[in-house]
């Protein structure tokens, strides 16, 4: 795989109504009705909204064959109102619905989780090899049957893997892995290809950005090795609201576009659903816009090699110890800096401080800042930390000798390059050769007037270089309107995104769907409302069932809709308590919380 130079990977063509995808198409985009799919005139006004703010499909929950059927009613509605977006139904738990369905809409979701296998309950089961080729026997029999309804109607199929879903047979297998996750998928995708059925496209998600991004590249070597090409559907589930939902998002979603990988994305808040579409397209065009740049070149080693550089530690960077965070100006506002660049002003007190060379004379916490035209300075200077700001088109091989043999050194590397992941990377790769030791913190400068697309712009551009642990901190500078503690606010929040380091609650939040059984967006807002203060706590607000308990597996609690305004309450994967009216789960989700000695009071 090239890991410089931006170029899409090659997928075969899965025809779904009028919009076809992969093959050279434009990257789709896509949302998802968060309405009864019974309720037709609410679905059809809600698709629409959808499709005016630029979506190429639009996804409806069918939980059973009524709804399915009624899909067609709305497919209709819309037709006659002059909309002829794709729509795709979303299937859980329910073979049947998804054969009604095949009948009437453009494509079919189903999770191979539980299309046949029953829903998960975290039981380990013991197969023996006859008895899982049984199970597997069982699963074939039942998705061919469906496959042939598809071939009848034209019906494209998302195979679409959870993390939060996988069943208790894969569990039992393979474990809650990746590996677990790509299997899923292939005992699904062999049946397709050997029954002639080629308009299957891909889904393998996660909330935790590192697991999704590992797991998708591990079903592309997969289905390499297997000789499939199928395309890809990327996004991160449960990913959140506001800043949180669109920064991780693009941390996530746009580490795999930043390679070419993906050929339709959903980015999944839990907001209003229109409100999904310009964050997808906002993202697909930033990275798309890097077709045709000027070429990069590198030795090609992998990620894992760049990675495997040691870095020294210099103080509380590099070293192994988490990434720091860099920041123009003074502290403002409650999220901290690791380090403030002032130019010219020392520090004073315990806050930490970069200023030019000219002006270092060796304060406490003061450190100096050098340029390329100031080398022979650096060598001379004395202090704990020697930050050495570069641009990659600088990093030359008359440079890089002298600099591996320097300690106490931390480069501030930035790009300017059209492709500025290919192009740090390439940088990186040059360090690694050279056998410098010197930690990266790597800066990003952007002219945002818009706090979105600088939240967009700056998790693509950060996270693929935090999943792969080639950096040491980060540096986002902004020229425009957007304050400079709201900059300070996104960096942190970028790395927790890509789980390198937790500084408030992380909430694991679904988009909300026809599923939910309570008002999403209140809740959230309530719950965000009564725990925001609890630091390094991971609580899970999900609207039902079908992903509740698995995808929020790793969080400390869950909020789980458990029926019409009634609501279940998790410590990890075990359910505490069962069907709690709504207006008491705030209430006993703290007295739960203090229970456990996890809760502490705001200040």
């Amino acid at each position: 795989m090239d890991y410089y130079n931006y170029h899409r990977r090659q997928s075969s063509i899965v025809h779904i109504g009028e919009t076809p995808l992969g093959g050279e198409y434009p990257i789709r985009i896509q949302s998802m009705t968060n309405t009864s799919t019974l309720d037709t005139t609410g679905s059809v006004e809600q698709s629409i909204r959808i499709i005016q703010a630029g979506a190429d499909y639009v996804r409806l929950t069918a939980q059973g064959v009524r709804e399915a059927e009624n899909l067609g009613e709305i497919k209709q509605e819309l037709v006659t109102r002059g909309y002829h977006t794709p729509l795709v139904a979303d299937i859980h738990f329910n073979p049947k619905a998804a054969d009604a369905a095949a009948c009437t809409v453009d494509k079919v979701r189903i999770n191979p989780g539980n299309f046949v296998d029953s829903a998960r309950t975290f039981k380990q089961l013991d197969y023996t090899d006859d008895e899982y080729a049984a199970e597997l026997k069982r699963l074939r029999e039942r998705f061919v049957a469906f496959l042939n309804i598809c071939k009848e109607h034209h019906t494209a199929i998302r195979l679409g893997v959870n993390h939060g879903s996988l069943s208790d047979r894969i569990m039992s297998r393979y474990g809650d892995t990746p590996e677990g996750m790509v299997e899923s998928c292939m005992e699904f995708l062999r049946i397709c290809r050997e029954e002639n059925f080629n308009d299957v496209v891909i889904s393998i998600k996660a909330s935790n950005t590192v697991v999704m991004v590992q797991t998708v590249r591990l079903l592309i070597n997969r289905m390499d090795s297997e000789g499939m090409n199928y395309p890809l559907h990327l996004g991160v589930t449960e990913a959140g609201d506001g800043e949180d939902g669109r920064i991780k998002s693009a941390v996530g979603i746009g580490t795999l576009l930043a390679d070419g990988i993906g050929d339709t994305i959903r980015v999944s808040l839990s907001e209003a659903p229109e409100a999904e579409i310009p964050v997808a397209r906002k993202l697909v065009d930033y990275i798309t816009a890097r077709v045709g740049h000027a070429p990069i070149s590198a030795p090609p080693i992998t990620l894992e090699q760049i990675a495997a550089r040691q870095r020294s530690a210099c103080e509380i960077i590099g070293g192994g110890q988490q990434p720091v965070v860099i920041a123009d100006g003074e502290p403002k506002g409650e999220a901290k800096a690791d380090f403030y660049y002032t130019r010219d002003k020392a520090a004073t007190g315990e806050t930490r401080h970069i200023v030019d060379q000219a002006y270092y004379h060796g304060e406490a916490n003061t450190y100096p800042l050098f340029r390329m035209s100031e080398l022979a300075a650096l060598k001379e200077t004395d202090a704990p930390i020697r930050f050495l700001q570069i641009d990659t088109a600088e990093l030359s091989e008359s440079l890089l000798s002298p600099l591996a043999s320097e300690t106490g050194v931390v480069l501030i590397l930035s790009s300017h390059h059209t492709n500025p992941v290919g192009d740090i990377r390439a940088a990186l790769v040059r360090l690694t050769q050279v056998g410098s030791k010197a930690p990266v913190v790597l800066r990003a400068d952007f002219r945002e007037a818009d706090s979105e697309d600088l939240q967009v712009k700056a998790g693509a551009d950060f996270g693929p270089f935090l999943l792969d642990n080639l950096i040491d901190g980060i540096y986002l500078r902004n020229e425009g309107a957007i304050p400079a503690r709201n900059l300070v606010d996104y960096m942190f929040t970028i790395l927790q995104a890509a789980r390198k380091r937790f500084s408030k609650t992380e909430y694991i939040s679904c988009p909300s769907c026809g599923r939910t059984m309570f008002d999403l967006q209140t809740t959230i807002a309530r719950v965000k409302a009564a725990t925001s203060h609890l630091t390094g706590l991971k609580i899970g607000i999900m609207g039902c069932v079908v992903n509740g308990p698995g995808e929020m597996a790793d969080a400390d609690y869950g909020y789980v809709g458990a029926g019409r305004n009634r609501v279940s309450l998790y410590k990890g994967k075990v359910c505490i308590e069962k069907n709690i009216p709504e207006e008491q789960a705030i209430e006993k989700l703290i007295a739960l919380i203090k229970t456990n000695g996890d809760w502490v009071d705001p200040e």
